[in-house]
């Protein structure tokens, strides 16, 4: 079926991003295959502690100064003061029991190097450890209307979509309180988009991507993304202040969430698993009336 961009709003992917490891820094991509789960190896790693608890920036602020990089058979491991760590994508060491949030899965560990490389550090016993592919962790179905939608180590759901525009209007009143502008990396989006208006993806239906020959790709945004501390967190610093989240708090409480702190949606692939999403790629969705 051909594109139709015949909709109430119309825009373009402005950015992707992808997140190999949970709450270490994002890659910026150009192009990136998408899974029933999301970006193909989005958060398909996560750090433990010693009793297979999840850890990310919201305790351990530094895991944002970890930067991945993916090759086409592993991904090296960056961090201030520490050699590169080179992890296999195809290769784990031994089963293992984690928790994520309250989802107690299946897991692989990756072994004592990788294990000692994040407890020095990081500056706790840590392990790395790997989403067991065949596991189904599902997203919260009260908020896919009863679809099933796995995911790996991600929060809750495939995908976080945010926009431009939205990060322009925080980062207007961001200035006018007299703060520094910061970057969407802050909210670790996985597709960032043009052309529509300030949070519009809080108010679509089915976003449709032109996947050109295969067909369109159908993003299904179901859920706010509430917000922890971590956008306060500067990604290239690891330190953390408060004006990002002061900021929200004016304008950003949302009733769907009893007032949680919400910025970008959370969203599930109905169609286009297999295909390729691409920055500049053409995207239209209906505006939704709740």
């Amino acid at each position: 079926m051909s594109f139709n961009p015949d909709s109430d709003l119309s825009g373009t992917i402005a950015r992707l991003f992808v997140y190999p490891v949970k709450s270490c820094a994002g890659i910026e991509v150009q192009e990136a295959l998408l899974t029933d789960t999301g970006l193909d190896l989005d958060r398909a790693w996560m750090v433990v502690d010693a009793d297979g608890m999840f850890l990310t920036q919201r305790v351990l602020p530094r895991m944002a100064l970890i930067r991945p990089q993916l090759k086409s058979d592993e991904m090296v491991l960056r961090a201030p003061g520490m050699l590169a760590l080179h992890v296999a994508i195809d290769a784990v060491e031994a089963p293992a029991t984690v928790t994520v949030w309250r989802d107690t899965v299946p897991a692989w560990d990756m072994g004592a190097v990788a294990a000692q490389w994040f407890t020095d550090f990081l500056g706790q016993p840590c392990r790395l450890v790997r989403f067991d592919p065949e596991h189904r962790r599902l997203s919260s179905m009260e908020w896919t209307g009863g679809v099933e939608a796995p995911n790996q180590f991600a929060d809750g759901f495939p995908l976080l979509v945010a926009s431009e525009a939205s990060m322009d209007e925080l980062n207007e009143r961001l200035s006018a309180a007299g703060h520094a502008a910061v970057g969407v990396e802050r909210f670790r989006p996985n597709l960032v988009l043009a052309g529509v208006d300030a949070h519009d993806e809080d108010r679509v239906d089915l976003v449709r991507v032109d996947g050109g020959a295969d067909g369109e790709i159908h993003l299904q945004p179901v859920k706010p993304c509430a917000r922890c501390p971590i956008p306060d967190i500067d990604p290239a610093t690891a330190t953390s202040s408060p004006e990002v989240g002061d900021t929200l708090r004016t304008y950003r409480q949302d009733k769907r969430l009893d007032g949680a702190i919400t910025f970008g949606m959370n969203a599930i692939v109905p169609q286009g698993a297999g295909q390729w999403l691409r920055v500049g790629q053409r995207v239209a969705a209906d505006l939704r009336f709740d």
